[in-house]
């Protein structure tokens, strides 16, 4: 992204490249048909879930100021407003935990005061969304967003943890409380005597160990050995709602043998309930708060906005990463001056904000990759077999192919025509056809494998379009209709789905890996190389690993520690905002830039991996993977914590690779490629394991199920 801090300049230039395929946007959502309801499906529950458990952690430290109500409404509404008019359609809207702690700093600090308290606490939350805006729109107007490359790994996965940790403090809480009696209930109902209350929160413990267990299980379905890809790829995109259901409908199983109240569940009014709409007419009350209140709205009103520009415009950067290979244009700074006014709607009608989300934005794009895949391999091979059938040579077959592949795309008049996996194709083949003597014979399945050829020499392209965000946005909204129903989920299942997503947004965050290998034994080190690593472990020594570590938890620490303080709490995003200068000044003075560089690569790295090669214009098509599955897709390309494409070092070699390991030509990042390794791998290594002395590097010969080289990982 181009750094332009010329006013209005960033807005102007996001307007003038998304205005050129509005219309497009609409049109390739429509020309998808009905198989744009697997991604709308896909995001849908994976925006949901999380805002209706924020609505119950908010309804609960709002003193039922703010529910489920609210949470949904805003991320529909606001999903709704964005996917029409906003400029970057890959971009999910939602309540996020930090929105929720915020409010919850200011419902505390409103609740006792005299002039103010909990009947004028909308109002002031009103004000400070006010003042919100305007810093959104004066830091979209200035073109702050061009700066977003500056937080560095260090922030971004800080930030993620902290998030992770709040998660599992609530969901620990939640537990807790499930044993205790709950405010506004009265004590003496026969639910809430202590023998019974004891029996509500071991039921609750089993509940949310259940969810907690049940999703994790899921989640690697894809490394299951029973069922078929399909039904493998199903349960792990949709069995965490899954199972959801499956764990209300166990907490029916005692309902005749219980008092009424055991186990608790959602508690939020109905949208039609008297004075359940009490909060959409607090624009009225807003003349009524005191004029110094005002005035201080400001200060908490910095925080969300420092809060809001960094996560809305990281959950945009992780929804258009260069590995997806998008071909319209970004909208950083319009997006921004939206996100403004979506913030003043929200205030003047009584509801928490939306803002982007992660990792639910880089998982939008990812379901749309799949999508697009499918499209076009359902088109190519149809056409590639239609030219089979009538006995076409390779050059015929060819020219039908890509006339196929240019109908089936989005013609941008200023877009750089994309490195097609076509021409490899054409090149592989005619080689193979020149070698045997077919190159002006009819083709056939000797001379041209449709399924092996298309599908493994298909680019990574995304279905940009808008329809699957409106639709997704529309669902949510529909939750608002459906309360009754959502009112009957444990509240002990979504303290589950807490510390669920706490766990599920740890794999992935090198932060997380090295507190981790802080805690590895030294003889036992050697077992972090046999396994898919970061690649810093081989090129920083462990003593400079276990400095920037530390470093990084005791900071970590200092913003868990400041949202314990009840005003204070409000300042953590500060902390965040201040790691860019502390990583830019301060951090080189005492660790080496090439550690640095390592251990804060602005891009998520492993190895050793798959050659991952967009244009496969370096790889053997003898070596080609087979038995390609439809469902497995794009699996495994995305890390959990932030959404991030996996970058690799090295390839993987499988049975159905008959290359020698000496012969392997490493696929780097440009920045790896020119790195020298650091002589201090042995660090890591330990005492060596007996089974390993006097072995040399050898390639497992393992069977394959062949799965798609566009990106595969061992982890489910």
């Amino acid at each position: 992204m181009e750094e332009t801090f010329v006013p209005f300049r960033g807005i102007k230039n996001d307007l003038k490249g998304r205005l050129l395929c509005y219309k497009q946007d609409w049109a390739g959502g429509i020309r998808a048909g009905i198989r744009i309801l697997a991604p709308t499906t896909y995001i849908f529950f994976a925006s949901a879930i999380p805002v209706v458990s924020f609505g119950e952690q908010l309804e609960r430290n709002t003193e039922g100021t703010l529910t489920a109500v609210q949470t949904l409404a805003s991320t529909a509404l606001c999903g709704v407003i964005h996917s029409v008019v906003g400029g970057q359609p890959l971009l999910i809207l939602g309540v996020a935990e930090p929105t929720v702690l915020m409010y919850t700093f200011m419902f505390d600090f409103v609740k006792d005061r005299k002039d103010l308290g909990q009947k004028l606490f909308l109002a002031w939350t009103g004000w400070v969304c006010v003042w919100t805006a305007l810093l959104l729109f004066l830091l979209a107007v200035l073109g702050a967003c061009s700066i977003i490359n500056r937080f560095t790994r260090v922030a971004g996965e800080l930030f993620g943890l902290l998030i992770a940790m709040l998660f599992m403090q609530q969901a620990i809480r939640g537990v807790v409380e499930e044993f205790g009696i709950p405010q506004r209930e009265n004590p003496n109902q026969t639910a809430l005597h202590p023998s019974w209350r004891f029996g509500n929160g071991m039921f609750a413990l089993v509940l949310s160990f259940g969810l907690l267990l049940t999703a994790l299980k899921s989640r690697t379905a894809r490394s299951w050995r029973y069922g078929t890809g399909w039904f493998r790829g199903f349960i792990a995109d949709y069995g965490v709602p899954l199972m959801v259901l499956v764990w209300t409908a166990v907490s029916y199983i005692p309902v005749n043998d219980v008092p009424r109240g055991i186990p608790r569940r959602l508690f939020s009014p109905n949208p039609w309930s008297p004075g359940a709409y009490s909060n959409w007419t607090v624009i009225k009350d807003m003349l009524n708060v005191p004029p110094l209140y005002i005035v201080g709205a400001f200060i908490p009103a910095t925080m969300i906005a420092v809060l809001y520009y960094f996560d809305h415009s990281v959950a945009s950067q992780l929804a258009q990463q260069k590995e997806f290979n998008l071909k319209k244009p970004a909208s950083y700074h319009y997006d921004l001056l939206l996100l403004g006014f979506l913030v003043i709607l929200c205030g003047l009608i009584g509801i928490p904000p939306a803002n982007g989300v992660i990792p639910q934005s880089p998982m939008h794009t990812k379901s749309l990759a799949t999508l697009k895949h499918q499209l076009l391999r359902n088109k190519l091979v149809s056409t590639a077999r239609k030219s089979i059938h009538k006995n076409s040579n390779l050059g015929q077959l060819y020219r039908n192919m890509q006339e196929a592949y240019n109908e089936i795309q989005t013609p941008l008049a200023y877009e750089i025509p994309p490195a097609l996996g076509l021409k490899e194709l054409k090149e592989s083949t005619v080689q193979l056809a020149s070698s045997s003597g077919y190159i002006d014979a009819p083709v056939d399945e000797t001379v041209f494998d449709v399924d092996k050829d298309i599908d493994d020499l298909l680019p990574i392209e995304v279905k940009e379009q808008r329809l699957s965000n409106l639709l997704q946005a529309l669902m949510v909204g529909g939750c608002v209709a459906a309360m009754p129903l959502l009112k009957k989920i444990p509240t002990s299942v979504l303290w589950g789905y807490f510390a669920f997503m706490a766990i599920e947004s740890l794999p992935g965050n090198q932060f997380w890996e090295r507190i981790l290998l802080l805690f590895t034994a030294p003889s036992r080190r050697y077992k972090v190389q046999e396994d898919y690593h970061a690649t810093f472990v081989e090129t920083v020594p462990f003593k400079t690993i276990v400095t920037f570590t530390l470093f990084q938890t005791t900071y970590l620490l200092l913003c868990f520690g400041l949202t314990w303080i009840p005003v204070a709490g409000v300042l953590f995003p500060l902390l965040i905002m201040l790691l860019v200068p502390v990583r830019q000044y301060f951090l080189p003075k005492f660790f080496k830039g090439a550690h640095l560089q390592d251990l804060d690569a602005a891009e998520y790295e492993e190895a050793p991996a798959i050659a991952f090669n967009m244009s496969f214009q370096e790889q053997d098509p003898q070596a080609r993977i087979t038995n390609f599955d439809g469902g497995e897709i794009l699996d495994d390309i995305i890390t959990r914590s932030r959404g991030e494409i996996r970058l690799t070092q090295s390839p993987k070699v499988t049975s159905s690779t008959p290359t020698l390991l000496e012969d392997i030509r490493p696929a780097s990042s440009p920045r790896m490629s020119q790195r020298v390794y650091s002589p201090h791998v042995n660090e890591l290594s330990g005492e060596r394991s007996p089974r390993l002395k006097g072995k040399g590097l050898e390639a497992k010969q393992t069977p394959s199920p062949g799965p798609s080289i566009l990106g595969q990982s061992p982890r489910g």
